[in-house]
């Protein structure tokens, strides 16, 4: 579950071989990421009371770590330290949502009263 520093630098590494990272300019990063979030979203269109898809488990898969190789290369390019960022990400959203007025709710926080 958890990515570690020698994923992330072959990652990078990957990318410096092919002399891709001239490409990776955040804007493109971001629409990138963008890009590959709806094939991961694809993946359950028309899926109908199958939210699950666990047959599908293998597309997935490969969407999700798109989504995630590029957000790793974004923040790599943007010099944000993620697990930093993550942390307050965390804090900022339990001060929004609050256990006492979140738990078992799945409103947004501008909503729950």
């Amino acid at each position: 579950m958890i990515i570690n520093e020698e994923t992330i630098n072959n990652i990078v590494k990957f990318v410096d071989q092919r002399n891709w990272s001239q490409f990776h300019n955040p804007k493109d990063l971001a629409i990138s990421i963008s890009l590959e979030a709806s094939e991961l979203l694809e993946v359950f269109q028309w899926s109908g009371q199958n939210t699950d898809c666990s047959e599908k488990m293998d597309k997935i898969k490969e969407e999700l770590a798109d989504v995630l190789i590029y957000s790793i290369l974004m923040a790599n390019r943007c010099g944000i330290d993620l697990d930093k960022a993550i942390e307050e990400k965390l804090r900022q959203n339990m001060e929004k949502y609050p256990v006492e007025k979140s738990f078992g709710n799945s409103k947004k926080y501008t909503e729950i009263k």
